[in-house]
């Protein structure tokens, strides 16, 4: 679910100050206290946000230290030990941008299969093929890019009408599934686990089963990768993440016990809603509920209508991160990757790249019956190693009193919370204690979630079964290893400082 937020498009840092100062001065002067100018001009008035993980606390708090877009590796690059401070914020970028391209693919692959979920429902005589998932895939994918570029300027009013359109179906969706469904007891779905892969104990079960909720709040860092176009960024956007989880949080813990509560008897949902030949196990709820095709229908293209808009988030905030990275010289071709568009101020070439990429990743979806399985572990694995490397230095820096306050120095005239700079805390800030705490707990989830992210759903194991996520991001790392070997490693020294002073 998507939160639509007040965030404004950041203009160019303006020649004069003769105005009053505003939240654009302070945008250009916590930029140029990091090193960096403005560059990119969005027309957005309005954005939507992801929900966000257990560890948004983490996020705010290096967000508000270091508002770029950069995110991930550029909060490792300030962190890190100057000994190996440049690899460890090279190798960060990496990650982060394996799991936002996968994200982006994932977003388009998910409305192909919803896509395809409807024309079952309506045409039961139709079987799916994944060749055809892969091509509703790039059609989702084309339709962002259209919004991300040639209609740039049409974001912010297609952003309201997506943001009324989520208030709306929500409660469109909930009423009649609460009213129409049979209801199961409060017993089947607070006591009942099922494990329907077949796994030796409950545990392995509950913990491979996790990444698909996971997936459903991954994502915390997408805001972060717009810094740059969004006004008062170091204050809007850590609220923004933070009323994004709370406020989504319950919306879609509301869903979620009303999706349960509808499912029946729990002894047949293996055979029954898992076994669904509709694409997603909640569209056979749907119908279940409503007995009537064209309820399920409509309450299912709502959901379908959402994940298309989403997708066009997706892909704003993974163009924006590879750009980012490809300005810092982290990337092949770096040069021609970080143009920006005269006209539109828009990173067109790293949007164009990041299309193919999640077009080419689509393509799974031809040889493997679980592909959106691999693409939703790729997505996680990526992103949650660049958190795990970020919240660990920060707890590191947290618990060695190595980040100042504010108030205990001036730092007008000095370049702050860059590589090898002095690092001081940004807006917000938990008590000492308890952000060990938070951080410390943030860590041993992320470490489980990475860990299970790998395995496959289910048993048994064959070619078209298996999880391809550790081919696709081994092979990722690999890469970014022989490249910095080879040649990275002369030209990337962390985040570029384009502005001294």
């Amino acid at each position: 679910m998507d939160i639509d937020c007040e965030l404004h498009s950041k203009s160019p840092i303006k020649a004069s100050h003769e105005d009053a100062p505003g939240p654009w001065d302070r945008d250009a002067s916590q930029l140029t206290h990091l090193g960096k100018k403005a560059v990119l001009k969005g027309s957005v008035a309005r954005y939507s946000l992801p929900e966000k993980g257990l560890f948004c606390e983490t996020f705010q708090i290096l967000y508000a230290k270091a508002p770029t877009s950069g995110g991930q590796y550029h909060w490792v690059s300030m962190l890190a030990p100057r000994s190996f401070q440049k690899f460890a914020s090279y190798i960060t970028g990496w990650l982060t941008i394996t799991g936002w391209q996968a994200a982006c693919a994932s977003g388009a692959f998910n409305a192909g299969i919803l896509i395809q979920g409807l024309i079952v429902l309506c045409n039961p005589s139709h079987t799916p093929k994944g060749w055809q998932n892969t091509l509703l895939a790039w059609a989702v994918l084309a339709f962002a890019v259209l919004i991300n570029t040639v209609a740039s300027t049409s974001l912010a009013k297609f952003e309201s009408l997506i943001l009324i359109l989520h208030i709306v179906g929500f409660f469109a969706i909930l009423i009649p599934l609460t009213y129409l469904a049979p209801h199961a007891s409060a017993r089947d779905v607070f006591k009942t686990f099922l494990n329907a892969g077949g796994w030796d104990t409950q545990a392995y079960s509950f913990f491979i089963g996790l990444v698909g909720a996971v997936y459903a709040f991954v994502g915390a860092d997408s805001a972060v990768h717009l810094a740059e176009e969004v006004r008062n960024a170091a204050v809007v956007i850590p609220r923004a993440i933070l009323f994004s989880v709370g406020i989504n949080g319950a919306l879609g813990f509301a869903m979620l016990i009303a999706v349960l509560f509808c499912l029946g008897d729990p002894s047949l949902v293996p055979t029954t809603v898992l076994q669904t030949s509709l694409g997603f196990p909640f569209i056979q709820v749907f119908l279940d509920a409503t007995k009537s095709v064209p309820g399920t229908a409509i309450m299912a293209s709502i959901v379908l209508v959402l994940g298309i808009s989403s997708t066009v988030g997706l892909l704003a905030s993974s163009s924006r991160m590879f750009w980012s990275f490809a300005r810092d010289r982290g990337l092949p071709y770096w040069q021609r990757i970080s143009e920006v568009d005269r006209r539109t101020s828009i990173p067109v070439t790293a949007v164009g790249i990041t299309t193919t990429i999640s077009a080419l990743l689509a393509l799974i979806g031809i040889g493997s019956s679980v592909a959106f399985n691999d693409i939703i572990s790729i997505t996680v694995v990526g992103l949650y190693a660049s958190y795990l490397v970020a919240t660990i230095l920060l707890l590191w820096r947290r618990a060695t009193g190595s980040i100042r306050p504010a108030s205990e120095s001036s730092i007008e005239s000095t370049i702050i919370n860059a590589p090898n700079s002095t690092l001081i805390w940004g807006p917000f800030k938990m008590p000492h204690v308890v952000g060990i705490l938070v951080n410390s707990v943030a860590i041993a989830y992320m470490i489980i979630v990475f860990l299970f992210a790998f395995w496959p759903p289910a048993l048994p194991v064959g070619p078209a079964s298996m999880n391809y996520a550790c081919l696709v991001f081994g092979g990722t790392v690999l890469f970014s290893i022989a490249w910095y070997i080879v040649h990275a490693r002369k030209v990337y020294q962390g985040p570029v400082v384009e502005v001294e002073h």
